[in-house]
């Protein structure tokens, strides 16, 4: 339901987030003992449009548990910081800094909240910075986040965000074919869900959850009132998870049935500083 935000909405979620690392560490979804073997975490598209990062620093905003950061650092990121606000999910992501060997000097995780992140992350500035998806729906002002992420990229650097896309939010869970929420709508989203994108079955306590969408047109005008040069954005016809009722796993991802019109699940964009 749509309500105004209320003042404990980071402690909410920050509990939720806490208490689902557990659950997701030993989830099929992030397939931990598939990447302990070497298997890369990141998704194909991602790897294309982010390029080359050997000899580059990476800094990962909202990292959960640090799959997503430590598989740039096997790509070749010459140091990798995440950050993000579950002190457990930062946790177990130095642990697995620790077994592939790599030291703080190549992979760095802190604990803070995103928008104190220029605070306190080790270096001032990174090659690229980067977020993962389901982040932003995590955050009220998407301004300021813009305002923190621009001012980490280094000259002549560039951000790459990987996101859901918002259309996502506002179709029916079953079908995904009806209009069931307001696209433009700013106010929080505040539910009771004991489940979740990754496990509907084991009891949890910290059910409750305070999100935003952020329309794409928002993210790139603060982006670029940032001060950052949009190169690209790309609208994606497949998922991460079974969102709707109606998706099925087609070339490795979620995606509509061929007979159904396909509509964008995901976005992708890359906006850079000007050296």
């Amino acid at each position: 339901m749509y309500s105004q935000t209320p003042a404990d909405w980071r402690e909410t979620n920050r509990k939720r987030w806490d208490e689902r690392v557990p659950i997701h560490l030993a989830s099929d979804f992030y397939d931990v003992a598939a990447f302990r073997a070497g298997e890369d975490a990141l998704r194909d598209f991602e790897r294309a449009e982010v390029g080359d990062v050997r000899g580059r620093s990476l800094l990962h905003l909202q990292c959960h548990i640090g799959l997503d950061t430590l598989s740039w650092a096997r790509h070749g990121a010459s140091r990798v910081v995440g950050l993000d606000f579950s002190e457990t999910a930062v946790d177990a992501a130095r642990e697995f800094a620790a077994e592939l060997g790599l030291g703080p000097e190549r992979a760095a995780f802190v604990t803070a909240d995103v928008y104190d992140a220029a605070q306190a992350v080790p270096d001032s500035a990174y090659d690229i910075v980067y977020t993962g998806v389901g982040a932003l729906c995590w955050l009220p002002d998407i301004q300021r986040w813009a305002e923190t992420a621009a001012c980490l990229v280094a000259p002549g650097g560039f951000l790459y965000l990987a996101e859901f896309h918002p259309l996502t939010d506002i179709l029916d869970d079953a079908t995904g074919s009806h209009l069931e929420h307001d696209y433009f709508a700013r106010e929080a989203w505040v539910e009771e869900d004991p489940h979740g994108y990754v496990d509907t079955t084991t009891p949890t306590v910290h059910n409750r959850s305070v999100e935003w969408q952020h329309p794409i047109g928002e993210v790139v005008s603060a982006l670029a009132a940032a001060g950052l040069r949009i190169d690209f954005l790309h609208e994606h016809d497949m998922t991460l998870f079974p969102r709707f009722g109606a998706l099925e796993i087609r070339d490795g991802a979620y995606r509509f049935p061929k007979d159904r019109p396909r509509v964008p699940l995901m976005y992708s964009l890359k906006a850079s500083k000007p050296s």
